[in-house]
């Protein structure tokens, strides 16, 4: 659409929310354009046609650099996760002098300024409608097996491995109110009574969640056969040694067959101080990268009713609390609210990781 513009001698401006995202497109314009312009410039981005159409591709990071007049079409890229003033206040006035056009693409971000514009639009269309009129707003859902470059198996896969929140906002672009959940069917996981004792028959697993400043240390017991958590230990403010003697009393009461701890920081000497006293203690480094995985895992099985939980408070209340967010990269991040806690909850996602992942952890020995 753009280059069919540009190439009426248009000006039209392609905007990201991040100059990464910027960079991406501007690449792929480049390739399809194969050299057909009349000047292009790289730090600009911009591109002026021999007709005089002009493409620039720009970052909305910072909505008064926007600021500016003379646009036949505005491109809004991921329009959920840039600033809610580049459409108002920097893009809407540049249009209105050639009565220019806005074409705005995204993935669900909630119920957030996007939302209300397709929602504008969705409203505007029904009473066009009604008088047989065009009407000057429209929008349009596509699910992502509506693209017909897009196997259907790969959809498909995404189903089966992502918790079906995540699935409904990003393969069926659903605008969900509660986007920022992660778990879900909580309170009816949470059916393991506390008290429990070990269970000769039974195999354990271990998942541990160091403390950091102002955190708590915690130790989350799973009973793989019967995959239910059966037993919390949580504490703060006790030295490492002490930390670690806590660690290997439950290990002699419980014997479990693994115990994956997170080796960032200072889980990395612990794990190595534990390692040298016996205990089958494995690292898992949290990054950016793995935690996703990691927290989308247990997301799954809770939502599934593949994993029971303890009828803990603490882990009820945190996990029910634990947030999704966005980030205008198009990645995602997993925390707790400001000011409250999450380490019952990597401490059980690190457990249940223990039952898909064996033997897939970091060695300090």
């Amino acid at each position: 659409m753009m280059l069919d513009h540009a190439a009426r001698g248009e000006v039209c401006w392609w905007i990201s929310p991040t100059f990464r995202m910027a960079d991406d497109v501007w690449r792929s314009l480049k390739a399809t354009l194969e050299g057909a312009w009349r000047t292009k410039s790289e730090d600009m981005r911009r591109i002026e046609l021999p007709n005089g159409g002009v493409i620039r591709v720009q970052s909305g990071h910072d909505p008064d650099a926007l600021r500016g007049a003379g646009i036949d079409l505005a491109v809004l890229d991921e329009a959920a996760y840039l600033h809610p003033d580049v459409w108002p206040a920097a893009i809407r006035p540049a249009l209105s002098d050639r009565r220019g056009q806005a074409l705005f693409l995204s993935t669900p971000n909630g119920r957030d300024w996007f939302w209300s514009a397709w929602m504008r639009a969705q409203k505007a269309q029904q009473k066009a409608g009604k008088n047989g009129d065009q009407a000057e707003w429209q929008s349009w859902r596509f699910p992502t097996t509506a693209n017909p470059f897009i196997d259907p198996a790969e959809v498909e896969s995404a189903r089966d491995l992502l918790p079906e929140r995540l699935y409904r906002q990003e393969y069926l672009a659903e605008f969900l109110a509660d986007t920022g959940s992660v778990f879900r069917h909580v309170e009816e996981a949470a059916t393991v009574e506390p008290g429990s004792s070990p269970d000769p028959h039974e195999s354990y697993i271990f998942g541990v969640d160091w403390a950091r400043s102002g955190d708590f240390t915690c130790i989350a017991v799973l009973a793989i056969n019967a995959q239910q958590i059966v037993a919390l230990d949580r504490f703060n403010e006790i030295g490492w040694a002490l930390q670690r003697g806590r660690l290997a009393a439950l290990y002699e009461k419980w014997q479990p067959d693994a115990i994956w701890a997170e080796a960032n920081s200072i889980g990395g000497p612990n794990i190595e101080a534990l390692q040298a006293e016996g205990l089958p203690v494995i690292g898992f480094q949290t990054t950016a990268k793995s935690k996703g995985p990691l927290i989308e895992s247990l997301a799954l099985a809770i939502e599934r009713a593949e994993l029971a939980l303890l009828r803990d408070p603490v882990l009820i209340g945190e996990l029910q609390a634990y947030a999704l967010e966005r980030l205008p990269s198009g990645r995602f991040t997993y925390n707790a609210p400001p000011g409250e806690h999450d380490d019952s909850v990597i401490a059980t996602a690190l457990a249940w990781h223990g039952v898909t992942h064996a033997g897939t952890g970091i060695s300090f020995v």
